[in-house]
């Protein structure tokens, strides 16, 4: 090809009935979906593409989301034999073959890129086996895996390669890839009278969980199932595309009304301590494709916002919750999706924090803003002593119970009151014990 962006010299078109998904492999980076946090312009892996100045490569990511096409374009725009084993069914003996067919290549100035899917699957014996040439730059490897590469991959391997994790695709970026399909005569559907409804093509992207192969292949059955119309033309309407990827259609937009009302009773029922309704609204977004990072960071909200101090431990088994929904993925997501919700509807509640914070931010918004008290100021520098900055402080470690009254504000301002739920008792009985303690102008009443 000329440049990143010009008329490709890849591989010829894959047979008719090859699967959709398959057909409309990208040719260009202009024609690849997603993935712009690691190949928009000035990103790292564009920039290292541009200058083929790629090294090895474990591309991370689930299913669907376009790991072999970023490998057989990165070959291509390199111009570099694409070689292609599999982690389930290669051997070392598959290995060596593919090496010394390389060294060979490299002889007549060739190059070779080595791509290896599900490249989890290799035993440390076949992972070793990579090790010498792709040191030696025989190779090229490009490894594709589902699963954490620095927990699934031997640590040599990864730390002669660049970890770049791939996310799934959205709905937006599913869309397109279904319209682009239908439109294109050459490789797509485009020889086929298809109408494509906007609500089928969101439900086929909605519930194929970023997966453009999944989508992509949805769409086909429903446009080669469906009979034609009176009008002599294939209406893929909402009912056929549920049809197609079998899975019901509720009447839910993943970014209108339905999406936004949906978390709000979900986040309401949280609050009104209701497990059940909570568990029931989670179901809904699960079975309509709701992006399981959305529920998970409403989640870790409202472990801060809504629970808060009556029970600590919420927000770190929020943050918990959320990199175990990250690791396993679905379904089985689905179980510590339902531990968290129950224990957070059921786990005493308390906003006093948060509302303590936004009465600091509405004062530091309409007046003055307090200038640091001397004995609180930094004494780590050459000089300070002579500014009098940190004379008269006082090291609370030092003192019985590691509490000294002193003040730490110029005006004896009060934002945070404990409530009365849970672990912030406690925490009332301690402040009401140490501001006791308190005497002067700057008490706090």
């Amino acid at each position: 090809m000329d440049d990143l962006f010009g008329k490709p010299d890849g591989p010829a078109l894959l047979p008719a009935d090859a699967p959709l998904a398959a057909r409309m492999r990208p040719r260009t980076l202009e024609e690849y979906a997603g993935q712009s946090h690691i190949l928009g312009p000035g990103k790292l892996l564009r920039r290292a593409i541009e200058a083929d100045r790629l090294s090895s490569v474990i591309l991370y990511g689930p299913p669907g989301t376009g790991k072999t096409s970023l490998a057989r374009l990165i070959a291509s725009r390199t111009k570099s034999r694409f070689v292609e084993l599999s982690g389930v069914e290669g051997s070392v003996a598959d290995i060596r073959k593919a090496v010394g067919e390389a060294a060979i290549a490299a002889l007549n100035g060739g190059r070779t890129l080595l791509f290896i899917d599900e490249i989890h699957r290799f035993n440390k014996a076949q992972q070793d086996a990579l090790l010498p040439d792709v040191e030696r730059g025989t190779v090229r490897l490009i490894g594709a895996t589902t699963q954490n590469p620095f927990f699934s991959i031997n640590s040599p391997l990864v730390s002669r390669s660049q970890v770049f994790q791939l996310q799934p695709l959205s709905v937006d970026e599913l869309v397109t890839l279904q319209q682009r399909a239908i439109g294109d005569r050459e490789r797509g559907l485009g020889e086929l009278p298809v109408d494509l409804d906007e609500g089928a093509a969101r439900h086929l992207a909605t519930v194929s969980d970023g997966d453009a192969r999944k989508c992509l292949n949805a769409l086909e059955i429903a446009a080669r199932t469906t009979p034609f119309g009176s009008d002599g033309r294939i209406h893929v309407t909402l009912e056929v595309a549920a049809e197609s990827i079998q899975k019901k259609a509720l009447v839910y937009d993943g970014t209108g009304d339905d999406h936004y009302d949906t978390a709000s009773a979900f986040i309401k029922s949280l609050r009104g301590s209701d497990p059940d309704a909570a568990l029931y609204w989670l179901a809904k977004m699960l079975h309509a494709g709701e992006e399981l990072r959305f529920i998970t960071r409403r989640l870790v909200i409202f472990a801060s916002e809504d629970v808060g101090l009556a029970d600590p431990l919420a927000l770190p088994l929020a943050m918990s919750a959320q990199q175990a929904v990250e690791f396993v993925g679905l379904p089985e997501a689905r179980i510590t999706l339902a531990h968290a919700v129950v224990y957070l509807a059921t786990a005493p509640k308390s906003n006093r924090a948060y509302a303590a914070l936004g009465r600091a931010e509405a004062d530091i918004a309409s007046g003055r803003t307090l200038a640091v008290p001397s004995h609180l100021k930094d004494s780590h520098y050459k000089g300070a002593a002579s500014l009098g900055h940190g004379t008269g402080y006082q090291y609370p470690h030092n003192h019985e119970g590691a509490y000294v009254p002193q003040a730490y504000l110029p005006e004896g301002r009060t934002y945070y009151e404990p409530g009365d739920q849970g672990a912030e008792i406690r925490i009332a009985q301690r402040l009401a014990a140490w501001r006791e303690q308190f005497e002067g102008p700057l008490k706090r009443t």
